[in-house]
């Protein structure tokens, strides 16, 4: 019983060096967070190899469309210069200062294709990556503009730079492309574009956080850092009256969402361009805080 029990007692001894060890590491301030700094090359292997296998696992189920449409493929394009190419860069074309100041560095996306399968590459698109500074756009591009980036990058690597900058080219409002084509589309949906579901809670919780929410507002059941710019919103349900001035109603709810300045013009609070289906659920959620 004697060699049990001492290994046992080993166990629970590392046990605890191991955990005073991290808290001399959090509260000691001992890790450095300076984006000028990288990671050391295990954590960053760890770290990478984490992503890829959770990214497979959610994305397993996913079925592609055919993406070899060419005007898919040129949406996409549009898409990959307004909000990629900032970040990854392009065939001849370098990452803005963000991009380049980053830590994870956002790799060059000329390669995707050769490490990722489509439906990989819609799933993080749409989903993002935690913690890496890779944004999810799952509310800020359609389904149609999420599998049109993933068309594009299979055509990236085919591409020069000077075809790149062809197919990226901003087109004048109401011009005609070459021998009478039509102007490339621009990327994001046009609100109304696609007709309104019921409501959805669960969906406008992760909406709050996507319209920064959660950066002025301290919400249940949403993780922030306990800001305090503006009030909690804990029971909001249960309230009376929208910053003071509307019923409390989901219809006005949505109303102050998307249109918070013209109901108070005076209100520090920002409007965030938040989509009427994504107003609505999250109207959905913030009716449930009681």
């Amino acid at each position: 019983m004697g060699a049990p029990k001492t290994v046992l007692l080993t166990v629970v001894a590392l046990g605890i060096a191991g955990v005073a060890a991290g808290a001399l590491v959090v509260y000691g301030g001992l890790y450095d967070v300076a984006a000028t700094q990288q990671h050391f090359q295990p954590v960053y292997s760890m770290l990478e190899t984490a992503m890829r296998q959770s990214v497979k696992m959610r994305a397993r189920n996913i079925e592609p469309p055919r993406l070899d449409d060419e005007r898919l493929v040129m949406r996409g394009a549009a898409c990959f210069r307004d909000k990629c190419v900032q970040c990854h860069g392009a065939p001849g074309v370098a990452q803005g200062d963000i991009g380049k100041s980053m830590q994870p560095l956002p790799g060059p996306l000329v390669d995707a294709r050769h490490h990722w399968k489509p439906r990989e590459l819609y799933w993080l698109t749409k989903h993002g990556i935690r913690m890496s500074g890779m944004p999810a756009w799952e509310f800020r591009l359609s389904e149609e503009d999420l599998w049109s980036v993933v068309a594009f990058m299979a055509r990236l690597p085919e591409l020069t730079p000077q075809q790149y900058a062809e197919a990226t080219r901003v087109e004048p409002t109401g011009a005609q492309g070459a021998q009478g084509a039509p102007a490339r589309p621009a990327c994001g949906p046009a609100d109304g574009a696609a007709p309104l579901r019921a409501a959805d809670a669960q969906r406008g919780a992760r909406a709050l956080p996507q319209y920064a929410c959660s950066a002025c507002h301290t919400i249940p059941g949403i993780t922030s850092s306990s800001p305090n710019v503006g009030p909690p919103l804990a029971g909001m349900g249960g309230r009376s009256l929208i910053a003071g001035k509307l019923a409390n109603t989901p219809d006005n709810m949505v109303r102050w969402l998307r249109h918070t300045h013209e109901v108070d013009p005076l209100t520090a609070m920002p409007q965030m361009s938040v989509s009427e289906q994504d107003a609505r659920d999250i109207a959905a959620y913030l009716a449930a805080l009681r």
